[in-house]
This record gives structure tokens, C-alpha cells and sequence, in this order.
């Protein structure tokens, strides 16, 4: 009985694939097939590796052509710009576009005209069980979030849940309204948001640091945004002020950081775009203790759109699925192994360098990898060293390198953020550019 029960599951698995063969065989496709087709059809057209064809995309003369990335132009993305400058500004994570290619089949999906065509789910309520319990099971392999007893919600994107936690959070005395704090160097959202919807209820009161030392937090109320890492330093942060708090986890996965243990706050924003590098898909989720907080930020969504779009929240599933497959290993060691190669070639150019610094890195244990490794963040934190250089946007701009200047983030210009997660394309131009100009401080020009 034991030998039987022992071959149950090898019995089960032959019968599950001559079933799954069976059905293969017996059904025909319809309406996929020409969907699938058209979608085979513009994936096989050849950018020269440069760039991308798409369906909703660019058409000549009736046919999707390519859409070629920063540098690259012609019919086929193959003509390089000699004079190109390397756009390091924006946080397009298309650093992961090579491993959902190599994974496209089992991340894509078909998407009949008469799917959800409702407002809701057939639970009437607009959020995806299932998409909710492939988070938890996500968090839980990662452990880099406790979810278990918490609340959820969906925004398009974070940057929306970050307004939405803002209006649960925030005093509903107009009189006095809620100051809203973070800590020099911070994300320019926080500020951009709250001063675009100019609340009654909350405004913008700057530093952290600064607002403690000439405010008593006695009889005010804050709401204080903690980036942890950090966006532009990629630093671990925790609370100053130890009172209301939004948490922003856009960074918080094992490609960025060592995760040395799971967030356990009040309120936790995540977002797809960091975590898998689908920023286009516009998705992310918040974690909530308190149940007043949890359906105030729901009410938010409600209001605001209705819920988040079923097509989305399909193709976050299907993405979620893959993501998770061998426990997170395949997608988290190419994006690790693709970020640690790329702060390693920008290391050892900053290394030859006295008029440039970056950030520290400091070695961390991780739990998800149970060692201990230094943090590959998203961006570079330049500094110019030298007294003259007071504007580092500037300098690295007239080497034809386009950065993200300090004062954005509320800090000094003598300060720059450059973005390390774009395509291999525009990080190989950086690599190029800040190659020829640190090479000119020995009066020598290097060319890659």
C-alpha cells in the first residue's frame, strides 16, 4: 500500500500530461490564432537589437516599423549616432527587457473583446483575488514585506497610492492641515504631488531634518514618506519622526538591495515597474495595518478610477506567475547579475577618478540569497569634488552626459543622478561618455 501510495503522485503527473495532450489535440484555435499571429508577425520584425516593433506603435504605409531606442536610428535601428549623448535622466527600467524575451511564452497573453467587460468581479469588488494572493505568496518568498493579516489595495502604479495615502493619512481639519516631510535627498513626487492637488487638508513642509529642528511635532500633525532604498542614494532609510509614516518599497527587491529582513510598517507602497521593469503597465499595491486607513485609500482608488483595469490586472497575473517560478531565483539573479555588472564597470571608471565621487555602498546580509552582498542600487548619486564645479549637471552635460541634477531632489547641484536601469544600449553610451571624461583628468582620451 505504502510502494502505491508512494507512486500516486508520478501516476498522477503521467495522467495529467496525456489529458493536457488529449485536450491539445482535440481543440482548435479560432479567434487566437489570428491574435497570435499578428502579435508573431511584429515581434519578428528585426530592429537590429537597437530597438522594438509594436502593435500599438509606429506604422508606415500600413505596417508596424521599428521604434529605435536613444542613439540608433534608420528602418532597422542599425545606424549609430557618433555625436549621441547618453541620456542617464529617467528610471525606465528597460534593463529587463532581455530576460521577457527569453521568457515570452510563458509571459504573454490573448485578451478576447469580451473579456471583463464590467466595472467589477463577479465578487463585486474591483481587485483580483487572485492577483492578491499571488503578491502574498510573492512578499512571502522574497520576505521582504509582512502581508499576512494586512490589507491590500491596487493603484495605477505607486505614484497614485502615494496621493491616496496622503488623503487616508492627512488631518480632515482644514485649519490645521497635515504637514507632509521627507528626508533631503528625496523623491521630487512628494513635494510635485502635494503641491499639484494643493489639498486643504495637507501640504508640503519640506525636510525632515530641518522641520524637527524648528517645529515641536507636539500639537501638528505630520505624515512623514520614508524611500527605503532611497531614491536617488539607494540607501536603506527608516523614520525620523516615528509618527505617521508612508513607507515607498519601489526599490525594496534582492536586484537592488540585500533584503535583511521583512517591512513590518503601517503602510508600504510596492510597484511592478521596479520589480519587474514593466513601468507601461502602471501597477502597483499598498499593504495596510489599519482597516479606517485600508478602506480610505480604497475609497481614494474608487473614486479616482473606479478600480484598476482588468487588462492590467491580468497581465500583472500572468507576469506574477513567472516571476515566482523557482522561487524567484531566474528573474532576481539575471536582474542582480545584469546590476552588479554595471555598478562593477561604473566603479572601476570612478575609481581613476578625484573631480568625481559616487555613494558609498555598504555589505549587507540578505535573507533571500543568505549571504551577504553590497546593494547594486537603481541610480548612480555622482558628486563633483571640485569647489568650481557647484553645478555637476552642467559639467557632466557638456561631456554630452545628461544626468538628474541634486536640486530636484531638494539637494545641492553639486549633485547628479544617473539612471542605471535603461537598456544596454544607453548604459554602454554612459559607460562611453563618463569613460572619455575621466580620462581627460590624466590628459589622455579614452574610447570605448
Amino acid at each position: 500500500m505504502s510502494e502505491l501510495i508512494k507512486c500516486t503522485p508520478l501516476i498522477f503527473d503521467v495522467l495529467q500530461q496525456y489529458k493536457n495532450q488529449e485536450i491539445s489535440q482535440q481543440l482548435s484555435l479560432s479567434w487566437s490564432e489570428k491574435a497570435a499571429a499578428e502579435a508573431e508577425a511584429v515581434a519578428a520584425i528585426s530592429c537590429s537589437g537597437h530597438g522594438r516593433a509594436f502593435l500599438e506603435g509606429l506604422i508606415y504605409d500600413g505596417q508596424p516599423v521599428c521604434e529605435c531606442y536613444d542613439c540608433y536610428e534608420g528602418p532597422h535601428c542599425s545606424e549609430l549616432s557618433p555625436e549621441c549623448v547618453a541620456d542617464a535622466d529617467s528610471g525606465d527600467p528597460i534593463f529587463l527587457e532581455p530576460f521577457w524575451m527569453q521568457n515570452v511564452a510563458d509571459s504573454s497573453i490573448l485578451i478576447p473583446g469580451w473579456h471583463r467587460m464590467s466595472y467589477r468581479y463577479d465578487d463585486y469588488t474591483t481587485m483580483s483575488t487572485e492577483l492578491e494572493y499571488y503578491i502574498h505568496k510573492l512578499h512571502s518568498i522574497v520576505g521582504n514585506a509582512i502581508t499576512e493579516g494586512r490589507y491590500m489595495v491596487f493603484g495605477v502604479g505607486s505614484s497614485q497610492l502615494l496621493t491616496a495615502a496622503l488623503y487616508a493619512l492627512s488631518s480632515e481639519n482644514s485649519s490645521s492641515p497635515s504637514n507632509i516631510l521627507a528626508t533631503i535627498p528625496y523623491y521630487p513626487m512628494y513635494k510635485g504631488q502635494t503641491v499639484l492637488f494643493n489639498s486643504e487638508n495637507f501640504e508640503f513642509g519640506g525636510d525632515t531634518n530641518s522641520w524637527q529642528s524648528n517645529n515641536s511635532t507636539n500639537n501638528m500633525d505630520v505624515i512623514e514618506f520614508v524611500t527605503s532604498p532611497n531614491n536617488p542614494d539607494g540607501e536603506l532609510k527608516k523614520s525620523v519622526l516615528g509618527g505617521k509614516t508612508i513607507y515607498d518599497h519601489a526599490y525594496f527587491w534582492p536586484h537592488f538591495t540585500p533584503i535583511p529582513g521583512p517591512s513590518d510598517h503601517d503602510l508600504m507602497i510596492f510597484t511592478l515597474s521596479k520589480l519587474s521593469g514593466h513601468a507601461g503597465v502602471r501597477f502597483g499595491w499598498a499593504i495596510i495595518k489599519d482597516k479606517d486607513v485600508y478602506e480610505k485609500v480604497l475609497n481614494y482608488i474608487s473614486v479616482a478610477d473606479m478600480g484598476i483595469s482588468k487588462d492590467t490586472q491580468l497581465r500583472v497575473l500572468k507576469l506574477l506567475k513567472v516571476v515566482i517560478e523557482k522561487d524567484g531565483k531566474p528573474l532576481f539573479e539575471f536582474a542582480y547579475n545584469k546590476m552588479k555588472d554595471r555598478w562593477d564597470r561604473l566603479n572601476s571608471i570612478f575609481s581613476k577618478s578625484t573631480r568625481f565621487s559616487i555613494q558609498k555602498r555598504h555589505p549587507l546580509h540578505c535573507n533571500f540569497y543568505n549571504e551577504t552582498r553590497l546593494p547594486s542600487p537603481a541610480y548612480a548619486w555622482v558628486k563633483c569634488e571640485k569647489e568650481e564645479d557647484d553645478d555637476c549637471g552642467a559639467v557632466l552635460e557638456a561631456s554630452k552626459i545628461i544626468g538628474r541634477s541634486g536640486s530636484a531632489f531638494s539637494a545641492k547641484n553639486r549633485y547628479t543622478r544617473l539612471s542605471l536601469i535603461k537598456s544596454q544600449d544607453d548604459f554602454e553610451m554612459l559607460i562611453q561618455r563618463l569613460t572619455e571624461l575621466v580620462s581627460l583628468e590624466n590628459g589622455t582620451v579614452e574610447t570605448m
